[in-house]
Order: C-alpha cells, then sequence, then structure tokens
C-alpha cells in the first residue's frame, strides 16, 4: 500500500519541479499589472530534434485506492502537468534509472493548484486526477515516440492521504 503525501518541492525534488507561484521573487510586468514568475528555465525537450508540444488532456477522475498496474518514462524530455482550474492530481513516481520496483515508489497528491514538471527518465504513472477537470501538459514531440512502460509484477494500491 501506498499513501498519497501532500507535494512540496523540497520532497518530490529527486523526481521533479512543483510549478506553483512563489510567495515573492516575481517581477513587475505589463506596466504593473501583473507579476511574472519564471519556474523552469530548461525543460530540455529537444534532444535528438524533439520540440515543445502543449496538449490539453481532459481527465476522467479516478477512483481511490487506485491499483498501479505499470509506470512509464520518458527518456529524453521533461513532462510538464498543470490543472487549468482546482484539480487535484496524484503522481506517482520513481526515481529515473532501472525499472522500478513497488518499494521504490513515491507517492504525492497536489493542492489542485500546483502542476509539476517530471525529470527526463523519471519513472511515473499516467496522469492520476482526482477530479474531472483539464491539464495542460507541456512535452517533448517528435517523430520517434520518447516513452518506456514498464509492468510491476504486483499491483500497488494508492490511497489519498
Amino acid at each position: 500500500m501506498l499513501i498519497a503525501q501532500p507535494l512540496q518541492a523540497q520532497a518530490f525534488a529527486p523526481y521533479g519541479l512543483v510549478l506553483q507561484a512563489p510567495a515573492q521573487g516575481g517581477r513587475p510586468i505589463n506596466g504593473g499589472n501583473a507579476q511574472r514568475f519564471d519556474l523552469a528555465a530548461d525543460l530540455q525537450l529537444t534532444a535528438e530534434g524533439g520540440r515543445p508540444m502543449l496538449a490539453l488532456f481532459r481527465a476522467q477522475a479516478r477512483a481511490f485506492p487506485h491499483a498501479v498496474h505499470e509506470m512509464e518514462r520518458h527518456a529524453l524530455g521533461s513532462q510538464s502537468f498543470v490543472p487549468l482550474g482546482e484539480r487535484r492530481f496524484v503522481l506517482v513516481v520513481a526515481l529515473a534509472g532501472a525499472a522500478p520496483q513497488a518499494a521504490s515508489l513515491a507517492a504525492f497528491v497536489t493542492d489542485g493548484r500546483q502542476g509539476v514538471t517530471l525529470w527526463p527518465g523519471t519513472w511515473h504513472h499516467a496522469l492520476l486526477a482526482v477530479e474531472d477537470g483539464d491539464f495542460v501538459v507541456l512535452e517533448r514531440a517528435a517523430a520517434q515516440v520518447d516513452c518506456d512502460v514498464h509492468a510491476l509484477p504486483q499491483p500497488v494500491q494508492v490511497h489519498l492521504g
């Protein structure tokens, strides 16, 4: 059994970057009518002829506990998920490298306003929306699909924390 912990930047750092507006540090733009927060300097989307692809995923809510049967990774580029509106989602992740085992999985649940960028090679489960809704996804696109899938020997039950 795996319990999804609240998403915190420090705990998630080995797997990727938490995308959320910082409490301070933005800079004024548009004549002072807006604040700009630069969240990620390099999304690593151009390896081996790749290009950035912006997509919209319309996700259906999953039931929890949820059985995780497989994990996937994108070795050549990062993948970012940002909810439109307040939409919680669960991330089941494992470190980049060898195919993950059940004991190496971690799970996090967003607060509905957070997004994430997964580092290239980070093992993860497909999008696990807690509520129905739309998500903006920024990922690497190329002629050759960059997605390795690994079936877990036994499913792992993920519970909301």
